[in-house]
Order: structure tokens, then C-alpha cells, then sequence
């Protein structure tokens, strides 16, 4: 079994229950995830998806529109 690696998003606020510094990101699957830890809140974003936003937008390593 492979620990998943996760990275909270300084700065970031929830869209749920509005706590700030409580988002972590992770990959599941090759699925990008986006996790609260204060109420649970949870969204996935596709490679496809990841690939598209990051040509459109130069020099940004990666994009995650919650």
C-alpha cells in the first residue's frame, strides 16, 4: 500500500465552511484531490483537466479551480 502524499494550500479557504489554511491537495488515482479538514469538504479534478488550465495559463505549475 502507497501512503498518499498530501500538501495543505496556504492561504487557501474553504468554499464550505470558510476556514482558511485548512485545504490539503493530493493525488488518488492520478485524480488531483482538494480535502478540508475542519468539515470534510471534498473536490477532484482530472489530469485532463489539470494539463488544459496549465497550457492556457504560463509559468503556473499547476491550477486547481474549486
Amino acid at each position: 500500500m502507497r501512503k498518499l502524499k498530501k500538501r495543505f494550500i496556504a492561504g487557501a479557504t474553504c468554499p464550505k465552511c470558510k476556514s482558511v489554511d485548512t485545504l490539503h491537495l493530493f493525488f488518488e488515482n492520478n485524480v488531483e484531490k482538494i480535502n478540508c479538514v475542519n468539515c470534510d469538504y471534498q473536490e477532484s479534478q482530472t489530469n485532463d483537466e489539470t494539463a488544459q488550465a496549465s497550457k492556457n495559463d504560463a509559468g503556473v505549475i499547476g491550477v486547481f479551480k474549486p
